[in-house]
């Protein structure tokens, strides 16, 4: 193991920490993250889904970054999907005790919390399910496209925010890695069972642990990445 490895695990230990211990222990800044929830789930986001990332290079390259890989271009871009899973996340959990009510289930008030474990389960599954074969999709094909975007404008700021020519970005793009591995695989074997549990957790840790599964998800997709590259043509 390199020192930068242990670098690398160290800051992400220490982000987690942050956002985890730092909010019980100081009523302060507990209550600056429960009144600003986006806010907070900008920064979660785009610390530790810019960190998977480096950790996905790291594995595939044995770098972390390099010139074209945009530090600061990520960065803005896993703080905005923070916003947008965030708010995915209140819809879904909202919106899916309705529609499974709207389909004859008897489910109690505040069921995530107030339900039984089985209940609470059920719920949680039906939530991930939904929200990851109606919202996932695009979602994961808008990122991929954003993140040529950054590598095809050399990873600077100014390219990052100069147009996007969707249409050449959708024709390079791989869709057999997208549709074989990325929709058919990692949707039903990683994301419906990881945010199963993640709703299955208190509402204040839900967007830190949907955080943390970027990493895991990083390294998926890089072990994916290498394996399909060693494969005899």
């Amino acid at each position: 193991m390199k020192f930068t490895d242990l670098i690398a695990s160290a800051a992400i230990i220490l982000v987690i920490l942050l956002f985890t211990m730092v909010p019980a222990s100081i009523p302060a800044f507990g209550e600056f993250a429960q009144a600003h929830a986006f806010a907070m789930s900008f920064l979660k986001f785009a610390f530790l889904g810019t960190l998977g990332e480096m950790v996905a290079l790291r594995i595939a390259t044995s770098r972390y970054t390099h010139s074209a890989f945009g530090l600061m271009p990520r960065f803005l871009v896993w703080g905005c999907i923070g916003l947008v899973i965030h708010t995915a996340f209140i819809i879904y959990a909202t919106g899916t005790p309705n529609f499974l009510m709207g389909l004859g289930f008897s489910l109690p008030a505040d069921a995530l919390i107030q339900g039984s474990f089985l209940t609470r389960l059920g719920l949680a599954f039906s939530i991930s399910a939904l929200m990851n074969i109606l919202f996932a999709p695009l979602f994961m094909l808008a990122h991929g496209v954003v993140s040529m975007h950054i590598e095809k404008t050399g990873g600077s700021l100014l390219g990052f925010f100069s147009p996007i020519n969707i249409s050449q970005l959708l024709s390079d793009i791989d869709w057999k890695m997208v549709w074989g591995f990325v929709f058919k695989k990692t949707i039903p074997f990683f994301w419906i069972p990881a945010h199963t549990i993640t709703f299955m957790l208190p509402s204040g840790l839900r967007v830190l642990f949907a955080a943390a599964l970027g990493i895991v998800l990083g390294v998926i997709l890089a072990m994916a990445s290498l394996k399909r590259n060693e494969a005899p043509a």
